[in-house]
């Protein structure tokens, strides 16, 4: 899915990203583990402690979002503050936890304290580097951004009472305050020449006149109103929706109106013809500093570049090899053609492709156990996204046990007659189990693990996990005919393709045009999906680049491991292990696997 940030690392623009959501609907405790830290000698871990505490409160006083379901009352009814002068308090406070953070002797903290120090002290670089390149000008991708924040801030917010009614009318009404600093971020870009490029700006305009075209009555912000509890009466239900709408028509239209005015009217004109960000002032370094963040990793763009051309390549061949087993004669383009013209292949409605992606869930579900001993407690479901929100992209949304919010895996009810059947399988496995639910709700679920641990939305990580479950649903037996085998090598050669698109984008100039024939000439995508994707990788550089990295990472781990341990491998202890820590940058997991080999082989002995 698109990641999205508002995450422990803290980045300028508001990112409708993975972690963002994760920081919405979390409801766990604030701190685990403090005691024992506290109860340990030399000094040391209460410097510890109290560094974490402080290091979580700057987290939440960046991220009301994420404080607001932590627990503080007064977060609710803010949104994120990218204003000038609270970045620079941000960055003031970041530079103090850094020199604090340095002076712990790592000598004098045990092995999970330790990990910890090194997850806090990546977060925190990575955070001074998105305010080092003054990233908040960049406060949008292609269709979504600060703008869509909100809808999508309504579609995992519920209330049990009046007073959480009361923060979320509160919320709305700082709808325009928080749009105006944006803009105010978004100005800035024009007047140093660090903009989203034309096509990006205008996607972004669709969206909000998109938005706008809804009455308000079908605005996503009403959304939370109707899971109020029920000690709340029909009648006082209804006042506060009726209050909810006022503002929608007097404060929040308004706001969105003179945004799509500032866009179209201030903003386009100055937007950047070229497309890559390194055409950009500095923009060469603030490419090297999103794939280093994305990808966790110190590979060069051309490394990155010729790793993406030697899995074309590689996927490429396993795709001809099923397209040889179906006995077409032609080529891959060919027979993806064939595979797009033909009528079975989609939906006849909304129902029917409703009820293929639930038998494909359930089916999944089933096998599970097999492949995991540790399983998330909370469920997910599958459903359509609310008619506001079709700009941005499909995925997962987490859920909350404590809020009694289940997990969503959300697709687009306007495409699915356009979406082809035989992805939907990698698609599952990828957004919902064993991909993105199954990861995030155990490190939601895990309160061993401290809560910037639990929220980390690192994209090497997380979406390296989710296309590795899309390898493993063959393992499970979960692509029944070629056609599906096909599409889950589809899927995985667009995300090699990102590897040589992004890259050829932002770092050699390369045309919209140019790099969608990597998708044209070795996918079975639509055209119109490969046109939203070129487009994505051309708003949102480098973050296409973690989800091949991330996998190919996991798998070398997998082989390594059964390499080493031979009939002794276990494959769902290996998965535990992978999952027991959180999301973490690739060294850092390689580090948590060896440990785990070296222990099996000592016991084994």
């Amino acid at each position: 899915m698109s990641n999205m940030n508002g995450p422990v690392r803290m980045k300028g623009p508001t990112r409708v990203t993975l972690a963002t959501l994760r920081g919405l609907v979390a409801a766990m405790a604030l701190l685990s583990g403090v005691p024992a830290i506290a109860q340990s000698n030399a000094g040391v871990p209460t410097d510890w402690a109290a560094l974490e505490r402080d290091y979580i409160g700057l987290t939440h006083r960046q991220d009301p979002l994420r404080a607001g379901s932590r627990g503080d009352r007064a977060a609710l009814a803010r949104w994120p503050d990218d204003s000038p002068d609270a970045l620079a308090a941000q960055k003031t406070d970041l530079l103090t936890l850094r020199a604090r953070l340095r002076a712990l002797p790592a000598s004098m903290l045990t092995p999970e304290i330790a990990l910890s120090r090194t997850v806090m002290a990546r977060q925190i670089e990575m955070s001074l580097g998105s305010l080092d390149v003054d990233e908040a000008r960049l406060a949008f991708q292609t269709g979504q951004g600060f703008f869509t924040l909100p809808d999508t801030q309504a579609e995992v917010t519920t209330l049990a009472g009046e007073s959480d009614a009361q923060a979320w009318l509160a919320r709305m009404g700082a709808i325009p305050s928080y749009f105006a600093t944006e803009t105010q971020n978004l100005q800035r870009g024009i007047d140093t020449h660090f903009t989203q490029p034309a096509l990006v700006t205008r996607a972004a305009i669709e969206a909000l006149e998109k938005a706008m075209s809804l009455p308000s009555s079908q605005s996503p912000l009403l959304l939370p109103f109707a899971t109020l509890a029920d000690s709340v009466t029909p009648a006082r239900r209804a006042e506060l929706t009726a209050q909810a709408r006022e503002i929608i028509d007097t404060q929040v239209r308004p706001a969105q109106q003179r945004l799509i005015a500032f866009l179209r009217t201030r903003y386009l004109p100055k937007a950047r013809l070229e497309l890559g960000v390194s055409t950009l002032p500095e923009g060469r370094r603030y490419y090297a500093y999103v794939v280093q963040r994305e990808t966790t990793t110190s590979l060069t763009v051309d490394a990155i570049h010729r790793l993406g051309l030697d899995e074309v390549a590689r996927i490429r061949a396993e795709m001809q090899a099923v397209m040889i087993q179906t006995g077409f004669q032609g080529d891959l383009r060919a027979f993806s053609a064939k595979l797009k013209a033909e009528p079975h292949n989609y939906a006849v409605d909304v129902d029917d492709y409703a009820a293929k992606a639930a038998e494909i869930a359930k089916r999944i579900d089933y096998l599970l156990p097999r492949y995991f001993g540790l399983l998330p407690r909370l469920t997910y479901g599958v459903r359509a996204k609310p008619p506001a929100l079709e700009s941005t992209s499909d995925g997962y949304l987490p859920g909350s046990p404590d809020s009694g919010q289940a997990g969503a895996v959300v697709y687009s009810a306007a495409d699915v007659q356009r979406t082809p059947l035989y992805n939907l399988p990698a698609w599952l496995l990828h957004e919902g189990v064993p991909g993105h639910h199954l990861q995030i709700a155990l490190a939601e679920e895990n309160t061993r693990l401290p809560e910037y641990r639990r929220n980390d939305d690192i994209t090497a990580y997380v979406e390296g996990w989710a296309l590795y479950a899309e390898r493993l649903g063959e393992d499970m037996g979960i692509y029944r005919s070629p056609e599906e085998h096909f599409g889950r090598l589809s899927m995985e050669m667009w995300r090699a393709c990102r590897l040589v698109m992004d890259t050829g984008i932002h770092a050699m100039n390369w045309t919209r045009d140019q790099a969608a024939n990597c998708l044209r000439d070795n996918t079975a995508m639509t055209e119109s999906s490969i046109s939203y994707e070129v487009d994505r990788y051309i708003g949102w550089p480098a973050q296409a680049l973690g989800y091949k990295i991330g996998e190919l990472r996991i798998e070398q781990l997998r082989r390594d491991a059964e390499q080493k341990l031979g009939p002794a491998f276990d494959l769902r202890r290996f998965h535990d292990v992978l999952l027991a820590e959180g999301a973490l940058p690739m060294d850092l997991l390689q580090q948590q696997v060896e440990a785990w080999l070296t222990e099996r082989k000592t016991s084994s002995r």
